[in-house]
């Protein structure tokens, strides 16, 4: 619509071409207004540019500054079209020529280019497009795409939004990055016109975790009319990102990181497509060793964005060296591989899900006494880029909690590794925090305190013992008024007394309950 408006048409104009075209192409609806302009006068046309003329500009070429961005399947008139030297690249110098001319797609990066087209061709995601999944029901309801960074919830969304009948559906994409409000507002009138029509709006929201919870509420009233068919993205948790309204009216799709099988065939493919894949981007065949292909499916962590983008740039790092197969085809080798990585890709946010899964992974390997896996977590956190100081303080309060009375100086060791990582910081004192870490995951654990607190709290909140005051022998009495009522009247001084067992420290109703298993009984 914004691309048509752009144009020059008018909005009636606009959203009837698109649906008669079915909304997936701007240049369809422009060649279907075009062409009902031949045989009537009421559709309004914006003017040529004076600079071309109808003798020598195709129908669609007057929105565009170049013919050659016009793929020939839209644009038939254009090869029987007399071309003129273009005078921005025009020199009398030789060493000036014009550039090669490209595929119309190879302007947009590998990653985008090879997005399936159909939830068939979809790689990975298994648990999501079984033949009686909810994403390939007849009645598709309103879905939150939560996920990693590349595990495919932007080409789900449009391979959903193809899989629905074009005469019935609208797509409409929005990135909550850039969006406001107005383009909301636009998106929804536009929706509710499209609903007087007899055809529903597929608005995708990408990153929809952006958008304020007032943003977030404008769409509610859109989805309970049915105006739209909500399909937001997220890479964050919408449990707490998303308000609840907007959560109740949506079902929430979880994506998994793919696995280095799924990036594989993903790399494959790109390497063997000759009209969308590597040899777009390289205008040459490219052959790809095994040890490559196995390097970036196992140094991406399941992101298929990051894979097939540093495959693109291992390509050109080998067609700017010139090196071949002896075939006529530039060989892409472990090497470029390497260079077009750089480094590892971890999927790591302080802020984000992965800081909380890593963190409890860490901590459940300390309770169950496995200090290899317990290293594994914290060599991934400090990878990541964790500040060694939360790590530090969750170990303090696993000594209490987890190791407690069973090695009493666990608390001990752990406060002295706060210390040494505020003293010497990263990266000297991961060692530290691998010694503390080792030390409580191979150390005797209690939670006899934990529950002992757990249980008093329970009481108190409860009011199990109806909260009384404090014994009046418990209490202290500093004047001669309080010693007269009876405050701290029959106390027995343990020091002076040897025998105090009589002396009881609860409130009567709670007299003889235990909140303090220790030692245990099975011992």
């Amino acid at each position: 619509m914004e691309q048509l408006l752009s144009m020059g048409f008018s909005e009636d104009v606009a959203s009837e071409a698109l649906a008669a075209t079915g909304g997936h192409s701007p240049l369809a609806a422009a060649d279907w207004i075009l062409t009902r302009s031949s045989s009537s006068s009421s559709v309004p046309l914006p003017p040529l540019p004076p600079s071309q003329s109808p003798s020598t500009q195709p129908c669609l070429e007057r929105f565009f500054a170049s013919s050659s961005t016009i793929p020939k399947t839209l644009n038939p008139s254009s090869s029987s079209a007399p071309k003129t030297p273009n005078p921005s690249t025009s020199s009398s110098s030789p060493s000036s020529l014009p550039l090669k001319r490209r595929h119309p797609s190879a302007a947009a990066p590998l990653s985008d280019r090879m997005r399936p087209g159909s939830l068939d061709a979809i790689v990975g995601q298994d648990h999501l497009l079984g033949p009686s999944s909810l994403v390939r029901s007849s009645l598709l309801p309103s879905l939150v795409l939560w996920g990693p960074p590349g595990s495919g919830k932007t080409t789900l969304a449009r391979a959903l939004a193809a899989s629905l009948p074009g005469s019935l559906y609208t797509f409409v994409p929005l990135s909550a990055v850039s969006a406001g409000v107005r383009d909301l507002r636009d998106a929804i009138d536009g929706a509710r016109r499209a609903r007087s029509h007899g055809r529903r709006t597929v608005l995708f929201v990408d990153e929809i975790h952006r958008f304020s919870k007032s943003q977030q509420d404008s769409f509610l009233p859109a989805i309970e009319d049915g105006s739209i068919i909500l399909v937001g993205a997220t890479t964050e948790n919408p449990s707490f990102q998303l308000t609840t309204p907007l959560l109740s009216r949506c079902r929430v799709l979880s994506l998994q990181p793919l696995k280095p099988q799924h990036i594989e065939a993903l790399l494959r493919r790109a390497i063997s497509d000759a009209e969308k894949g590597l040899q777009v981007t390289t205008q040459a065949p490219v052959s790809v060793n095994q040890e490559a292909i196995d390097f970036l499916s196992l140094h991406c962590d399941g992101d298929a964005r990051v894979a097939l983008n540093a495959l693109e740039i291992a390509a050109t790092l080998s067609a700017s060296q010139k090196l071949d197969d002896n075939k006529g085809n530039l060989a892409v080798t472990l090497d470029q591989a390497k260079e077009a990585m750089q480094c590892k890709h971890l999927v790591y946010d302080r802020a984000g899900d992965e800081h909380y899964n890593l963190i409890s992974a860490l901590h459940k390997s300390m309770r169950g006494s496995d200090a290899d896996a317990a290293i594994y977590w914290l060599a991934r956190m400090l990878e990541g880029g964790e500040q060694p100081l939360y790590i530090a303080r969750r170990l303090v309060r696993f000594a209490s909690e987890d190791v407690g009375l069973a090695d009493p100086s666990a608390l001990s060791h752990a406060v002295a590794c706060y210390q040494s990582c505020h003293f010497l910081g990263m990266p000297e004192c991961d060692v530290c925090l691998a010694q503390c870490i080792t030390y409580l995951a191979l150390a005797p654990k209690s939670v006899a305190v934990y529950r002992a607190l757990g249980e008093a709290k329970r009481v108190v909140k409860e009011s199990s013992g109806g909260n009384e005051g404090v014994p009046l022998h418990l209490r202290n009495a500093p004047t001669k008024l309080m010693k007269d009522m009876g405050y701290g009247k029959d106390y027995m001084y343990p020091p002076d007394n040897k025998d105090c067992s009589s002396q009881t420290y609860l409130p009567p109703s709670l007299l003889g309950h235990k909140f303090l298993d220790w030692p245990p009984q099975d011992e």
